[in-house]
């Protein structure tokens, strides 16, 4: 109570916050006369003048109001905007590294300027990322005039472009790109074995629009770099043999999660069989030996209780393919990761296609933390605000609007079933099209999209559909979703990111009416016709009561329909929103059906009957709450595992990133090998034990396998006082003389080019198999959980063990290696060649469609066009020229000159 009476009085901590900003505010509307003044060319001087002051010692935060100030009269000059006061207060937030909660419509593309110019100067690079490559090239194209005018370089990163492109991007002094591209270069950039090949330069500055989805909703999949594995068919035949020979009762199913458990005596079932298979190292299934096994059980064990054929997949032409849960489609190509895949084709005996390994991966979490400075933009954060600050040390700041809000937020209304719910929706579309007044319509899925648009033709209603696959269109297709009589259906996330304004959008009219016509009278006349048409129809579209958002259900999350919801009343215009349900809805079916609330509108409701109120919002959000609880749930763990394995890849990767830079490694190579003759001698002749005990027989083999040696172990045994340290000091010694004689036989540049290769090759062997037992650990170590051990800690110590192992098997690698292979210098020995890149898949799962949203099949070329990505350079004519020609190899650069590699240039036709 007192709470409320000091917010009453003072105002909330978020208002106090604003109010101290727009102080800084009144200082930047202050040097609008002195700014407006200048010419042209003395206001893109400005760049250099600040950049000169940042040299002498100010700060960004001293130069931040006379920047602010050169951008919004940048901004007029070239766009014919001006920024609005609350859009410098979300400049000022984005500078500080928060999070800026503008509504849609307030102008959260224009406000990014402010912050990207700012940062930007100091020359470090800024990145602003977006949800979709069709934004990154709107907004650095639309934003990057005022940045052009000011002096400042922009570049942009999607999906197809070469890697040289990618450099000159990421060189610019602001790289617009998608969440994807930055995590997957990243990942890249750490396989590669040179510092040239890189594209990324270090970390400084990033906003990210549409924070919320960024951050939070594609945040629940990691992105992950893979290729093809060893065959391992016969493995999968074995454990699914296992797997049938088990009952019902061997184990526990949770359809909910789509787990299944052994139960104790399935385990102990398990244990048998899997021993008479010849599968078990010991006899105990949960020995870390066994756990590539237990891994393969597990997938097994899914495939036949849990995967249904012809509902979650089908057999076609010999192979297994998946049916989308949403759409019912067949989705060809796509393939269940982690052996599940291969565990369902030895259930249906098809051929068992090899499985894919990790070769990197990380989470949007982890990337994101490695900037120093991250900021963001959404019109929905403060349901989530507590995850952004525990997981990115982000704070959330709510925008005021520039204009008060005018939209009217009706309650929800509840049917009893599906069919009712649609057909008063129709009924309800019908309706408001009737008197003109424009509905934007939106579902959870496409095929609730669908089956509305069923119901809609009945009606006689003429609509679009959209489904968020096809960005560019379907923006095009948004932004006018405020015209006078439209009717658009869409899922939530199409045409994230445009404006609706009422009337339609001038800027995309404008382009798709008039965008063809040469400059001239005609066109302006065109121009001011078009201008005058939609203000016409602006005011017919408000007299009908402005924008209609009609929910056909709640999202999983209450952030999801406040987004809906915010697309209509944008900068003081009229609207209305309104919510319809029913119990067959999946939010209420799953975590809302055992509820009072729902056995009461089972019994009460008729069919075609109608209830809305506020009591009944209210247990809707119960049942939200309890998805966004376990939604964070899932994510925090999935930060949690990877914190485990982000620590071990930056130990890795800076390591490669040391070795890449450094002239030599001898250094390196010496360490590792006295390293491994002190674990050699350690092994055989431990510290304090007596040398008869000693296995000298074993240490003498290892010397010959690892070191290429063979000491005279026997007649150092015969000299009194003889100890495990002159043994080892001996050894080392004679390793050493070794590695220098095999150094002498190359020239020395060559030579250093062969350690240096030998040493980054085995360093990605062995962390690439490194990754593929931790995949392996994951999947199964929840089972400690039945032991009363923690799950997570279990892991770091198992991981953290299995780092040690992989440490010590790099060092031993990278000196049997050298000490084994042969390095003659014959007449022409040229330095061997670091290997290329392998083509590998990239993938990043859309949480909601459960689709690959990557946009690059082939990562390991950057080049080859999807159905979705827009080539960058001219396609080749005429065929291939170069074709028979010996001298050019597939993954040579195309001789045509392109920048794309030669099999997915002339190569490729």
């Amino acid at each position: 109570m007192l709470g409320g009476v000091a917010k009453a009085l003072f105002g909330s901590s978020n208002d106090r916050y604003v109010k101290s900003v727009m102080k800084i505010v009144q200082k930047i509307n202050a040097l609008e006369p002195e700014i407006s003044a200048m010419t042209d060319e003395r206001l893109t001087q400005q760049t250099q003048l600040f950049r000169d002051r940042l040299t002498a010692g100010e700060t960004l935060d001293d130069i931040l109001p006379e920047a602010f100030a050169t951008v919004r009269e940048a901004s007029k000059r070239v766009m014919g905007m001006r920024h609005f006061d609350v859009q410098m207060v979300g400049g000022i937030v984005l500078h500080r590294g928060e999070i800026a909660e503008m509504r849609t419509g307030e102008g959260k593309t224009l406000t990014e300027t402010l912050a990207c110019y700012l940062n930007a100067l100091e020359g470090k690079g800024v990145h602003v990322v977006t949800v979709n490559d069709y934004l990154a090239r709107r907004d650095a194209e639309w934003m990057g005039r005022i940045y052009g005018f000011l002096g400042l370089t922009t570049g942009v990163v999607v999906p197809n472009v070469s890697e040289h492109e990618r450099r000159a991007a990421y060189e610019c002094d602001i790289t617009y790109a998608t969440n994807n591209e930055l995590g997957f270069d990243y990942l890249r950039d750490n396989m590669k074995y040179e510092r040239a090949q890189m594209v990324q330069r270090p970390f400084n500055f990033a906003i990210v629009d549409e924070v919320d989805s960024i951050l939070v909703d594609e945040a629940r999949t990691p992105l992950i770099i893979s290729g093809p594995t060893d065959d391992k068919s016969e493995l999968y035949m074995q454990v699914h043999a296992v797997v049938l020979q088990l009952d019902d009762g061997d184990y526990e199913k949770d359809e909910k999660s789509r787990n299944v458990t052994l139960t104790e005596d399935g385990t102990e079932k398990a244990e048998r069989l899997l021993e008479s298979a010849g599968l078990l190292t010991g006899s105990n299934l949960y020995d870390y030996e066994n756990t590539l096994v237990v891994h393969h059980l597990d997938q097994a064990l899914k495939a036949n209780v849990m995967f249904k054929r012809d509902i979650d997949y089908i057999v076609k032409d010999g192979k297994v393919i998946i049916i989308d849960e949403f759409t019912g489609r067949m989705m060809d190509g796509r393939r269940w990761s982690n052996g599940l895949h291969q565990a369902v084709e030895a259930k249906e005996g098809v051929q068992i296609e090899p499985e894919n390994q990790t070769l990197a991966t990380i989470t949007f979490q982890n990337y994101f933390r490695m900037y120093p400075k991250l900021s963001g933009m959404t019109g929905t954060a403060a349901t989530e605000a507590g995850e952004f600050f525990e997981i990115y040390k982000l704070n959330v700041v709510e925008i005021p609007t520039n204009l008060p809000v005018q939209r009217i937020d009706e309650d929800d209304q509840f049917y009893k079933n599906t069919q009712d719910k649609f057909g008063a929706i129709a009924k309800t579309i019908k309706e408001a099209n009737d008197r003109g007044q424009p509905v934007l319509v939106g579902t959870v899925s496409i095929e609730k999209s669908e089956l509305l648009s069923e119901f809609l033709e009945k009606e006689g209603v003429k609509h679009s559909v959209l489904n968020a696959r096809f960005h560019e269109s379907e923006a095009h297709i948004v932004a006018q979703a405020g015209r006078f009589g439209s009717v658009t259906i869409a899922t939530n996330m199409a045409g994230r990111g445009t404006d609706i304004q009422l009337g339609g959008n001038y800027e995309f009219r404008l382009e798709d009416e008039i965008g063809d016509m040469p400059e001239g009278p005609e066109r302006d006349a065109a121009v001011a016709a078009l201008k005058a048409e939609i203000a016409a129809e602006k005011a017919k579209v408000i007299d009908a009561g402005g924008l209609f958002v009609l929910a056909t259900e709640r999202h999983e999350s209450r952030r999801i329909d406040n987004q809906l919801r915010g697309r209509s009343g944008r900068q003081g215009d009229p609207g209305l929103s309104r919510f319809y349900l029913s119990l067959d809805d999946d939010l209420l079916r799953i975590f809302g059906s055992e509820t009072l609330f729902s056995r009461m509108m089972n019994s009460s409701l008729e069919d075609g009957e109608a209830i809305g109120g506020k009591w009944l919002s209210k247990a809707i959000e119960t049942a939200q709450k309890k998805v966004e609880a376990r939604n964070y749930d899932i994510r925090k763990q999935l930060v949690e595992y990877d914190n485990v394995m982000n620590d071990q890849r930056k130990v890795i990767y800076d390591q490669r990133s040391d070795i890449m830079d450094a002239e030599a490694v001898d250094d390196i190579i010496e360490d590792m090998r006295n390293d491994t003759v002190n674990m050699l001698v350690g092994d055989h002749c431990p510290v304090g034990t007596y040398p008869e005990q000693w296995d000298i027989d074993g240490l003498k083999q290892k010397c010959a396998e690892v070191l290429g040696l063979a000491p005279d172990i026997d007649s150092w045994l015969q000299e009194e006082a003889i100890e495990p340290e002159i043994i080892e000091s001996r050894l080392a010694e004679m390793a050493t003389a070794k590695f220098a004689a095999k150094g002498v036989e190359l020239d020395e540049t060559v030579w250093r080019q062969v350690e240096k290769s030998i040493l980054l090759q085995t360093l990605d062997h062995h962390w690439k198999e490194h990754l593929s037992t931790l995949d392996a650990l994951r999947q199964v170590i929840y089972l400690r959980a039945y032991a009363q051990k923690n799950p997570i800690n279990e892991y770091k110590q198992e991981a953290f063990g299995l780092f040690e192992r992989m440490l010590a098997a790099i060092r031993e690698g990278v000196t049997k290696t050298i000490a084994t292979n042969e390095f003659r210098a014959e007449q022409e020995f040229t330095p061997p060649e670091l290997p290329e890149l392998p083509d590998f898949l990239t993938t990043h799962i859309d949480p909601f469609t459960g689709e690959d949203d990557s946009d690059d099949v082939d990562g390991g070329s950057l080049g080859l066009v999807t159905t979705r990505a827009v080539r960058q350079t001219p396609a080749p004519q005429g065929g291939d020229p170069f074709a028979g020609n010996p001298d050019i190899r597939r993954n040579d650069p195309c001789p045509c000159g392109s920048g794309d590699k030669y099999k997915h240039c002339h190569g490729a036709y």
